[in-house]
């Protein structure tokens, strides 16, 4: 074992699932193959078949265990169905139930559940039905975003919440560097979970306009004002570009259904038009005007200063964590 693994993995770094589908198998198999765990995303509409093809070919790129992430908001019964006959190492769940006969199904499959959560009281109830590992998302994160809470006072409530039942807290939300994994160490948080990072990585099926997007902007805002028909009340951290700047004050009544077509995209094999402050982030396929669509990014995005590959993100936080505790914290 590596300096601070978790689960089984060599380092304590998750790659989280960047939906719809920016973290593909390319992405996905550089982290596992660099000792973290990559996540994939599932569809957020039955597609079992598919699911499969897409872990198989995840299979062919790296021979380390990944993960998969499921939004529980979205029909997922025949999804979740086809991870655990694939035995896909971990099973990531947000936004939503788990249930213990999930867990138990997971557990019966010989696969983790590692469940994310953005409060004390939803953690509570996930430590009580037998999770593997939890992740404590802050309101720094980016995209979709359950809770309200900032990490880092929310993160040693929940290891303290936790104690000594052996189930290891991430920390996600904001994190971007070896300084941010080094002072989630220090509140207790045994792994860290990235998302802005590894979009703006070479591997990531983000379209390149979004990942330059993020070395050009430092500033984030949350917001409701993308995505609201196709899920309500689920608030979400972006960019602040000139588009969301025009319309972030969105009159509440107002949503995507009735706004002009801007692009389109091919998302986990679909053909997809995407209109107007549709929650759609754009991917590698994406035609039209990117500028105006959804680019999510957490608030550690101003540490974010090129596009790197997946694997050297992974080996800088972990050679930057290590020097940073010898020569910092050491000795003290």
């Amino acid at each position: 074992m590596g300096w601070k693994g978790i689960l089984g993995f060599d380092y304590g770094i998750v790659q989280a699932p960047l939906g719809p589908d920016i973290s593909g198998p390319e992405l996905v198999a550089a982290v596992a193959n660099a000792g973290g765990l990559g996540l994939l995303r599932a569809p957020d509409w039955e597609a079992p078949d598919y699911l499969r093809e897409l872990i198989r070919k995840t299979r062919t790129l790296t021979d380390k265990p990944f993960g998969i992430g499921v939004v529980l908001a979205f029909p997922h019964e025949e999804n979740l169905k086809a991870i655990l006959e694939e035995k896909v190492a971990v099973l990531q769940v947000y936004w939503g139930e788990v249930s213990e006969d999930l867990v138990l199904g997971a557990h019966r499959a010989g696969v983790k559940v590692v469940p994310q959560v953005g409060s004390v009281e939803e953690a509570k109830k996930v430590v009580d039905v037998g999770v593997d590992a939890i992740i404590v998302q802050g309101r720094e994160a980016g995209g979709h975003v359950i809770g309200q809470d900032a990490l880092f006072p929310l993160l040693p409530r929940v290891v303290d919440l936790v104690g000594d039942k052996n189930i290891p807290v991430i920390a996600a939300g904001g994190i971007a560097d070896p300084r941010g994994y080094v002072a989630a160490l220090a509140l207790g948080a045994q792994g860290i979970c990235l998302g802005t990072r590894f979009v703006a990585t070479e591997e990531s099926n983000a379209h390149p306009i979004y990942k330059k997007k993020l070395i050009e902007f430092e500033r984030t805002e949350y917001t409701d004002i993308f995505g609201r028909a196709r899920w309500p009340n689920a608030p979400q951290r972006v960019l602040e570009t000139p588009f969301f700047n025009e319309w972030k004050s969105l009159p509440a009544h107002e949503n995507e259904v009735n706004q002009p077509v801007i692009g389109r995209s091919t998302i986990h094999g679909k053909e997809r038009e995407i209109r107007r402050l549709a929650g759609t982030v754009p991917n590698l396929s994406t035609k039209g005007d990117i500028e105006s669509m959804a680019l999510y990014a957490g608030q550690g995005v101003g540490l974010i200063k090129e596009i790197l590959p997946a694997g050297e993100v992974v080996k800088r936080l972990v050679e930057g964590a290590q020097a940073l505790i010898k020569l910092k914290f050491s000795g003290m």
